[in-house]
Protein backbone atom coordinates (compact mmCIF):
# COMPACT_ATOMS: atom_id res chain seq x y z
CA UNK A 1 0.00 0.00 0.00
CA UNK A 2 1.28 3.52 -1.18
CA UNK A 3 1.83 5.96 2.07
CA UNK A 4 -0.85 8.52 0.93
CA UNK A 5 -3.37 6.13 1.06
CA UNK A 6 -2.04 5.21 4.48
CA UNK A 7 -2.72 8.82 5.16
CA UNK A 8 -6.16 9.41 4.37
CA UNK A 9 -7.96 12.36 4.24
CA UNK A 10 -7.14 14.69 7.31
CA UNK A 11 -3.49 13.66 7.53
CA UNK A 12 -0.61 15.75 6.88
CA UNK A 13 2.96 13.31 5.83
CA UNK A 14 6.08 14.86 7.36
CA UNK A 15 9.31 14.76 7.56
CA UNK A 16 11.42 14.42 10.34
CA UNK A 17 10.84 10.65 11.27
CA UNK A 18 7.23 10.02 11.40
CA UNK A 19 4.02 9.17 9.91
CA UNK A 20 2.54 12.51 9.83
CA UNK A 21 0.39 14.81 11.36
CA UNK A 22 -3.68 14.11 11.80
CA UNK A 23 -6.55 15.37 13.50
CA UNK A 24 -8.32 14.41 16.64
CA UNK A 25 -10.99 13.79 14.55
CA UNK A 26 -8.95 11.93 11.85
CA UNK A 27 -7.50 9.59 14.44
CA UNK A 28 -11.02 8.65 15.74
CA UNK A 29 -11.87 7.42 12.79
CA UNK A 30 -8.85 5.08 12.33
CA UNK A 31 -9.49 3.61 15.70
CA UNK A 32 -12.56 2.85 15.51
CA UNK A 33 -12.27 1.47 11.55
CA UNK A 34 -8.70 -0.32 12.17
CA UNK A 35 -8.98 -3.05 15.14
CA UNK A 36 -5.39 -3.02 15.49
CA UNK A 37 -4.75 1.26 15.57
CA UNK A 38 -3.79 2.45 19.01
CA UNK A 39 -3.66 5.60 21.14
CA UNK A 40 -1.11 6.34 23.33
CA UNK A 41 -1.34 8.99 25.61
CA UNK A 42 1.87 10.34 26.61
CA UNK A 43 1.02 13.48 28.73
CA UNK A 44 1.75 13.17 32.38
CA UNK A 45 0.08 11.45 35.21
CA UNK A 46 -1.10 14.82 36.63
CA UNK A 47 -2.66 15.48 33.31
CA UNK A 48 -4.53 12.61 33.36
CA UNK A 49 -5.71 13.22 36.64
CA UNK A 50 -6.88 16.81 36.48
CA UNK A 51 -7.37 17.49 33.19
CA UNK A 52 -9.00 14.07 31.88
CA UNK A 53 -8.60 11.29 29.33
CA UNK A 54 -9.76 10.53 26.02
CA UNK A 55 -12.41 7.33 26.76
CA UNK A 56 -12.63 4.80 23.81
CA UNK A 57 -14.53 1.87 25.75
CA UNK A 58 -17.15 3.21 23.36
CA UNK A 59 -14.72 1.45 20.68
CA UNK A 60 -13.80 -1.44 22.86
CA UNK A 61 -10.71 -0.41 23.20
CA UNK A 62 -8.21 1.09 26.19
CA UNK A 63 -5.77 4.04 25.78
CA UNK A 64 -1.93 3.48 26.36
CA UNK A 65 -1.02 6.08 29.21
CA UNK A 66 2.62 6.59 28.98
CA UNK A 67 4.40 9.45 30.03
CA UNK A 68 7.04 10.44 27.78
CA UNK A 69 8.60 13.19 30.17
CA UNK A 70 7.61 13.01 33.88
CA UNK A 71 6.17 15.68 36.21
CA UNK A 72 7.16 18.11 38.12
CA UNK A 73 10.88 18.05 36.08
CA UNK A 74 9.63 17.07 32.89
CA UNK A 75 12.75 14.38 32.23
CA UNK A 76 12.42 12.05 29.66
CA UNK A 77 10.85 8.80 30.39
CA UNK A 78 13.92 6.62 29.68
CA UNK A 79 11.54 3.50 29.84
CA UNK A 80 9.19 5.31 27.06
CA UNK A 81 9.87 2.98 24.14
CA UNK A 82 9.57 -0.47 26.66
CA UNK A 83 7.00 0.40 28.36
CA UNK A 84 4.66 1.42 24.58
CA UNK A 85 5.90 -1.91 23.22
CA UNK A 86 4.54 -3.65 26.01
CA UNK A 87 1.27 -1.83 25.64
CA UNK A 88 1.09 -1.98 21.96
CA UNK A 89 3.64 -4.74 20.75
CA UNK A 90 2.52 -5.30 16.79
CA UNK A 91 5.21 -2.66 15.47
CA UNK A 92 3.50 -2.88 12.33
CA UNK A 93 -0.19 -1.66 13.55
CA UNK A 94 -0.73 2.69 13.22
CA UNK A 95 -0.25 4.25 17.07
CA UNK A 96 -1.66 7.64 17.78
CA UNK A 97 0.20 9.81 19.98
CA UNK A 98 -1.63 12.70 22.23
CA UNK A 99 -0.46 15.15 24.63
CA UNK A 100 -2.00 18.11 25.57
CA UNK A 101 -1.42 20.61 22.33
CA UNK A 102 0.82 17.67 19.34
CA UNK A 103 4.51 19.01 20.84
CA UNK A 104 5.08 16.25 22.95
CA UNK A 105 3.59 13.74 20.96
CA UNK A 106 5.97 14.63 17.77
CA UNK A 107 9.12 13.82 19.20
CA UNK A 108 7.35 10.40 20.88
CA UNK A 109 5.81 9.45 17.52
CA UNK A 110 9.54 10.68 15.99
CA UNK A 111 11.37 8.65 19.11
CA UNK A 112 8.86 5.24 18.59
CA UNK A 113 9.70 5.17 14.68
CA UNK A 114 13.32 5.58 15.64
CA UNK A 115 12.49 2.20 17.60
CA UNK A 116 11.33 0.59 14.67
CA UNK A 117 7.38 1.11 15.18
CA UNK A 118 6.12 1.45 11.27
CA UNK A 119 2.97 3.73 11.43
CA UNK A 120 3.27 6.84 14.31
CA UNK A 121 0.81 9.87 14.02
CA UNK A 122 1.01 13.04 16.01
CA UNK A 123 -2.32 13.86 17.04
CA UNK A 124 -1.68 17.67 15.99
CA UNK A 125 -4.02 19.29 18.22
CA UNK A 126 -3.03 17.07 21.26
CA UNK A 127 -6.20 16.66 24.15
CA UNK A 128 -6.78 20.67 24.72
CA UNK A 129 -5.05 22.35 21.87
CA UNK A 130 -3.92 25.60 21.51
CA UNK A 131 -4.96 28.55 23.67
CA UNK A 132 -8.01 31.06 22.63
CA UNK A 133 -8.27 34.84 22.46
CA UNK A 134 -8.86 34.02 26.53
CA UNK A 135 -5.66 32.00 27.34
CA UNK A 136 -8.32 28.66 27.49
CA UNK A 137 -7.97 25.37 26.15
CA UNK A 138 -9.93 22.59 24.69
CA UNK A 139 -11.63 25.15 22.66
CA UNK A 140 -10.38 25.63 19.62
CA UNK A 141 -8.71 22.46 18.56
CA UNK A 142 -7.54 19.20 19.90
CA UNK A 143 -9.61 16.38 21.27
CA UNK A 144 -12.02 18.27 23.47
CA UNK A 145 -12.64 20.56 21.08
CA UNK A 146 -13.28 18.11 18.29
CA UNK A 147 -16.53 16.56 21.23
CA UNK A 148 -14.72 13.35 21.53
CA UNK A 149 -15.13 11.13 23.86
CA UNK A 150 -13.52 11.64 27.14
CA UNK A 151 -13.42 11.39 30.83
CA UNK A 152 -12.03 13.15 33.68
CA UNK A 153 -11.50 11.78 37.53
Amino acid sequence: MKQSSLLGDGARRQGGGYAGDVSAAHAWERLRSDPDAALVDVRTHAEWNFVGVPDLSGLGKEVAFVEWQSYPAMEANPAFVDAVSAAAPDRRAPLYLLCRSGARSRAAAIALTGAGYAECYNVSGGFEGPHDAQKHRGVEDGWKASRLPWVQG
